[in-house]
């Protein structure tokens, strides 16, 4: 188990910064607007490859959230925060030496002391001022470890890693999130406000996410790993999508970049629907994305509970109507906040993703598609009928088809939709797209000039008389 480090601090001195700066990744939310990190964000400092420790990223501290019991959204993130804080082998407490010293600092400071967490001081943002004046006006904090350091810039960083690492048990009681291949990675996407969050903190039986009734709580990707029935996951709660014309801040843009890059590095994607609402232009919209990526796809209804028996009805009929492009996804009826449903929806789920990482045979793709071609041939074009000769796989989530053959650009949308789902129904493909890359074979004779001989030159002759002119 690795030590575990967090960032604590008012919103807005930088921590996202720090967390990227030492994690080398871009994997937190960085805007210059206050309290965009609300979530708990991990994730693996490996500047000393020797001894790598996990980092995690928290929200700021605001107001009267400071003691942990504010209600709403602050205190939500401040719930968050004071969680990473118990649970963390050395806490770094980041201020911002542009600002100084403020009220909100000496609060933070005083419950920083009562949890009794091994503390360093982390004075940031303190390029192109005096670093000694900025840690002179912190002094009053008492900190035998301060440190200057400018995140956005990567300065004093390697002597903030040096102490660290000396302050740092060998060990410590941070799970790390691995890159098991043989763990299932889902991303949980949808509109805001359709249960994601509260259906992940459903699966892993506590907080990890904040859930709240306001649109757009969820601003970033946040992985967490679940072992569930001795099988492992990565759960992605995503932050949601909304029409273009909705988006107005830069965040909720940024916040739809990471969504977009949580699908395409799933496995399997879970699109929610908010049951009462049905199925809107916008969820068309997000189902478009993951079509696109061609990732595995389940749909679960949530909020399903709360419904009448002619609600259910209605909303059944508008599923299979609207639904009818994707009707090889499954769709789960469930209830995040009660927990019903989730069963069925692992079991959709393993469909999904044991059909979209099948692995296929030349032979057996060969056999049926010549199965599909005597079973229904394609129509003829300008005279000629397409050859489809044979089929080798092309790779996996989405299952790929090759398929060699002449004169494939006369097949029309309708019978590569034909031959889509054959194999689909032949090989019990469910949860997942198909794709079809079709592949002409050249002529071997195409840039051949035909030499005829003088016995052939004399008959054309001969013909060439009989031609009326």
């Amino acid at each position: 188990m690795l030590p575990l480090v967090a960032l604590v601090g008012r919103p807005n001195v930088g921590k996202s910064t720090l967390f990227n700066a030492l994690t080398r990744t871009r994997d937190a939310l960085v805007h210059d607007e206050p309290g965009v990190t609300r979530d708990r964000h991990y994730g693996v400092c490996r500047l000393d490859e020797a001894r790598p420790f996990v980092l995690v990223d928290t929200g700021g501290i605001a107001g009267e959230n400071i003691h942990m019991e504010g209600t709403g959204l602050a205190g939500a993130t401040a719930r968050q925060a004071r969680a990473a804080a118990e649970e963390a082998d050395l806490v770094l407490f980041v201020v911002d030496g542009r600002e100084g010293a403020s009220a909100l600092d000496d609060d933070i400071l005083r419950w920083l002391r009562k949890t009794a967490r091994p503390t360093f001081l982390v004075i940031n943002k303190t390029d192109g001022i005096d670093a000694r004046a900025a840690m002179a006006e912190f002094s009053r904090y008492g900190f035998s470890d301060v440190l200057a350091v400018s995140s956005a810039h990567r300065q004093g960083l390697d002597e903030l890693l040096a102490k660290v690492l000396a302050k740092l048990p060998p060990d410590g009681d941070a799970t790390l999130l691995d890159d098991d291949p043989e763990r299932m990675r889902i991303a949980f996407i949808g509109r805001p406000n359709v249960g994601k969050s509260t259906l992940v903190n459903r699966l892993l039986g506590e907080e990890r996410m904040i859930a709240s009734e306001v649109a757009g709580t969820t601003r970033d990707a946040i992985a967490v790993d679940l072992e569930r029935d001795g099988r492992k996951y990565r759960l992605v709660d995503t932050a949601g999508i909304r029409r273009k014309s909705r988006v107005e801040e830069a965040v909720e843009t940024f916040s739809i970049i990471k969504t977009l890059q949580a699908i395409e590095q799933c496995q399997v994607a879970v699109i929610m629907l908010d049951a009462s609402e049905g199925v809107t232009e916008q969820d068309a919209s997000v189902l478009g994305a993951v079509l696109d990526s061609g990732r595995a796809l389940v749909v679960a209804v949530n909020k399903w509970d709360g419904l009448s028996t002619y609600q259910r009805e209605q909303v059944e009929a508008l599923l299979s109507r609207k639904l009818a492009f994707v009707q090889w996804a499954e769709a789960v009826r469930i209830s995040a906040k009660h927990g019903s449903g989730l069963r069925e929806l692992f079991r959709a789920v393993h469909r999904a993703h044991a059909s979209a990482t099948r692995q296929f045979g030349t032979a057996e793709i060969t056999r049926a598609l010549e199965i599909a071609y005597e079973a229904n041939p394609p129509p003829t074009v300008r005279g000629h009928v397409a050859k489809l000769r044979f089929a080798h796989p092309g790779g996996e989530n989405p299952p790929t088809f090759v398929v060699h053959g002449t004169r494939l650009r006369t097949l029309s949308d309708t019978y590569r939709r034909y031959l889509e789902n054959f194999f689909r129904k032949r090989f019990k493909l469910v949860g997942t797209p198909v794709r079809f890359v079709f592949k002409e074979g050249e002529n071997p004779y195409k840039d051949k000039k035909n030499v005829l001989t003088d016995r052939q030159m004399a008959r054309k002759r001969r013909l060439l008389k009989h031609v009326k002119r």
